[in-house]
């Protein structure tokens, strides 16, 4: 039986297929599909098309784009996760001979290695991957155009360099561990590296005139892994939902979470936007959205996953240029969050107290300032500031008795109780920082000391 929360709206309904239809008629697109997914399951699509009486549909191939990168990104983190590389090697170490091996893996992920965004003329996206045969002719003689680490410069010829990677360390092509690893699991068996039926023609439209042109198809060779792949707005919703919550099959939790955080320095002037390992990370209007926009000639992709709100938004258009995908996406994830809001998870007691814990419970001071704790589910701890601008975080229970903060300023780091030899508890330890029941409790630890004269007022 099919939960009433699983539909959406006729009126939510109406509202995405009319943002849909604008995109395909402001943009002047041939075709414009739209999709949404809700908590991992695909609860709408609709299409537009300039071809009176028939649109193509949620399982019609378009070409994706940059949006394979993404998939790329996920097959070089399953190496990471085997223990066949870490995130930290210079290239060298597992694709020796490449010229610029000194680039590590994290900065070939994020676009922070310094390579040029393309490779040498003529224009790869329109001519055959054959004339790219190695990869010294996709880097050209000059391929670094900033120091590496430094600044977020989008390559193609990155991920060229990551595709050679993955096949250098498990031995087969690209997409063949592709399949095997991401598509299959996830039964993605619409998406793949060549056109299957039924796909959208590609075609460029004319900038001053209603009037259309094909465009061509090629097989992009070894640059296949930066933006080869076609797939259609269903498998993607698939993938949008793996990318919210990970896939044990795939990816874990953990993992595609590393891949959602910031790893490059957004460039000045777009500090609404960066990039993380394989995924772009946007703010649009108060609202975080991951996920990637893809381009070849012919046609135009997005998807964004807003993973508080477990909506996703896909939009394919099989044109060059013209309507903008990564906007029409974002506001179908928009509509759809802000006229069917998520329900919050329904608020449980814990299932048993620990004493222990609840003693911890209550306002902290660090220095002056006044925190409060709370304790929550698995023996999770949260950190808050009682008023003022303090640093907050959440911190995951260890196994030693510790907690490890989960996000903010002390994302990664250590909490811990400290105890007196009578096993009463003297204060918190936070990556060094000192948690009192009192401002500057004289009987804690307090780093410096604490005045023997106390608090006084202006008479003293």
């Amino acid at each position: 039986m099919t939960s009433p929360f699983e539909a959406l709206l006729p009126s939510t309904e109406r509202a995405l297929l009319h943002r849909v239809a604008t995109a395909q008629s402001e943009g002047r697109a041939p075709s414009v599909v739209g999709a949404v997914a809700r908590d991992g399951r695909q609860v709408w699509s609709g299409a537009r098309s300039c071809v009176e009486g028939h649109a193509p549909d949620a399982d019609t191939q378009y070409r994706i784009g940059s949006l394979t990168k993404t998939f790329t990104a996920v097959l070089v983190l399953r190496l990471r996760d085997a223990g066949l590389l870490n995130l930290g090697d210079p290239l060298e170490k597992h694709l020796p001979g490449t010229g610029v091996g000194e680039a590590s893996i994290a900065q070939l992920l994020s676009h922070s290695a310094g390579l040029a965004a393309e490779s040498p003329a003529p224009w790869w996206e329109r001519t055959p991957g054959s004339l790219r045969p190695e990869l010294g002719d996709v880097l050209g003689d000059a391929p670094l155009l900033h120091p590496m680490g430094r600044r977020h410069h989008y390559s193609n010829t990155g991920y060229t360099l990551l595709g050679s990677l993955i096949e250098a360390v498990r031995g087969e092509p690209w997409e063949e561990v592709l399949r095997r690893e991401i598509l299959e699991p996830l039964g993605m068996s619409r998406t793949s590296t060549g056109p299957q039926a039924p796909h959208a023609g590609g075609w460029a439209v004319h900038p001053l005139a209603d009037v259309m042109m094909p465009e061509p198809v090629e097989d992009l060779g070894l640059m296949a892994p930066a933006g080869q792949l076609w797939s259609t707005a269903s498998d993607l919703c698939r993938f949008a939902g793996f990318l919210a919550d990970g896939d044990d099959r795939v990816l874990s939790a953990d993992s595609v979470q590393e891949m959602r955080t910031p790893a490059a320095p957004a460039e000045a002037g777009e500090w609404d936007s960066t990039y993380g390992l394989g995924l772009q990370i946007v703010r649009r209007e108060a609202r975080t959205l991951i996920g990637h926009t893809g381009s070849l000639p012919g046609f135009l992709a997005c998807l964004w996953v807003d993973v508080d709100e477990g909506v996703a938004a896909v939009v394919l258009a099989n044109a060059t240029s013209g309507p903008s995908t990564a906007v029409a996406a974002a506001e179908l994830a928009r509509i759809v969050a802000e006229a069917e809001p998520r329900f919050p998870e329904p608020w449980r007691p814990m299932p048993e107290v620990d004493e222990a814990l609840l003693e911890l419970t209550g306002s902290w001071y660090w220095g002056t300032s006044a925190f409060g704790l709370k304790l929550v589910a698995d023996r999770a701890m949260e950190l808050y500031p009682l008023w003022g601008n303090g640093r907050g975080s959440r911190f995951r229970a260890c196994p030693d008795g510790t907690w490890t903060g989960l996000d903010g300023y002390y994302t990664g780091e250590t909490l811990r109780v400290v105890r007196r030899p009578d096993g009463a508890v003297s204060h918190l330890d936070l990556g060094s920082f000192v948690f009192t029941r009192r401002p500057y409790d004289p009987a804690a630890a307090v780093p410096g000391g604490v005045d023997e004269g106390g608090w006084r007022g202006l008479s003293m």
